[in-house]
């Protein structure tokens, strides 16, 4: 293993061990959940968003280090961005996976070497699809 995968799984792993924004909102203004039921990785992502842009982030639930390691990145990289900023985003990660379309995904870039391996790009993607359905979802 060369160095660069070496370095990107330890972040994975950190992320894993110490997700960042693990818990819940009560203060949410939306939400989502996602569900792989080819391996049961569950999370509900939770926004805060005001005048356009998500002000907060964070997710609930369990899952393997992929799927753990991506929802903790997305809520880092999610604050300050717009719902059509988010969904680019999204989509370029998507590409990269599925597609090995090249993009600049800055943090996102520890988990694309998942593409070498198509059962785990669903964990890689949950958070995503989650976000992208939180934007969609204001709370009643």
């Amino acid at each position: 293993m060369n160095e660069i995968e070496e370095l990107y799984q330890e972040v994975i792993l950190d992320h894993c061990r110490k997700p960042r924004n693990f818990g819940p909102m009560p203060e949410a203004t939306h939400h989502a959940e996602g569900h792989n039921p080819l391996c049961g990785d569950q999370v509900s992502v939770h926004l805060v968003v005001c005048d356009g842009r998500v002000q907060n982030a964070c997710f609930e639930g369990c899952g393997c280090a992929i799927s753990t390691a991506s929802a903790s990145i997305m809520t880092e990289l999610v604050r300050g961005k717009s719902a059509e900023e988010i969904r680019a985003l999204a989509s370029q990660f998507r590409e990269v996976l599925m597609e090995r379309k090249e993009h600049e995904l800055g943090e996102l870039e520890v988990l694309c070497g998942v593409k070498e391996f198509p059962m785990r790009i669903k964990c890689a993607t949950l958070a995503w699809h989650a976000v992208s359905a939180a934007l969609e979802n204001p709370n009643a």
